[in-house]
């Protein structure tokens, strides 16, 4: 028996969605948001620094072995926005980082870094916060469970929430421009930190409204 009409449109609209699920990230885009990590799928949008052992895993982008590594956007990006879904086990040495200007050397002094982590030196610098540039009053735990963090970066103005809640919104000039990067981080000594997971990694960037055009049409005669 041959399929209906309606029967057929359903299979080709769901193969559709299938193949735009694959598409990399500078294709698959939804109202300006260019999808990085989606589920298990997204690793070609990064290079590797490091040697944590990055892998697809369990619907997510999963680290949990080696003395630590990236993944660094191939992008570069100037103000934007940026929303990620992450777990973390409560020993995990995580963050996120923004701004890259050397992406074979990143750390507090050449990128910001939203850290992700519930056992930080300093615990005001923990989970939420911006390390060396923004503490968190009150640090939330991240540990054991799925996150949602967004990110805004628009010139000096830099804001971070963290499952709803607003943790930093600062004024800072120090890095105006560079790439993101995911940590696996070891722990203590070289230890190998809890793993991390990326499940939904998403940005977009914000554009400057566009200036009027100057005034004086040509005079008539």
């Amino acid at each position: 028996m041959k399929p209906s009409g309606l029967v057929m449109l359903a299979i080709v609209a769901a193969l559709g969605a299938h193949a735009c699920a694959q598409l990399p990230g500078d294709l698959a885009q939804l109202g300006g948001w260019t999808t990085l990590i989606d589920g298990e799928a997204g690793l070609d949008n990064w290079n590797r620094v490091g040697d944590a052992n990055w892998r697809p895993e369990d619907g997510a982008i999963v680290a949990y072995r080696g003395r630590g590594g990236y993944l660094v956007s191939k992008g570069l990006y100037k103000d934007f926005q940026l929303r990620a879904e992450f777990w973390a086990d409560p020993t995990t040495n995580s963050g996120i980082f923004f701004r890259v200007t050397n992406p074979k050397r990143i750390g507090a002094d050449s990128a910001y870094e939203v850290n992700i982590s519930d056992r930080a030196t300093d615990p005001a610098y923990g989970t939420g916060a911006i390390v060396k540039y923004a503490k968190v009053a009150q640090p939330p735990k991240a540990g054991g469970k799925w996150n949602t963090v967004e990110i805004t970066a628009k010139g000096q103005q830099l804001v971070v929430v963290l499952n709803g809640v607003e943790t930093v919104n600062i004024q800072h000039a120090k890095f105006a421009r560079g790439a993101l990067a995911l940590e696996y981080g070891s722990g203590a000594k070289n230890v190998e930190g809890g793993p991390i997971k990326f499940r939904k990694v998403q940005v977009r960037p914000i554009e400057e409204p566009a200036k009027p055009a100057s005034g004086g049409g040509s005079a008539s005669r």
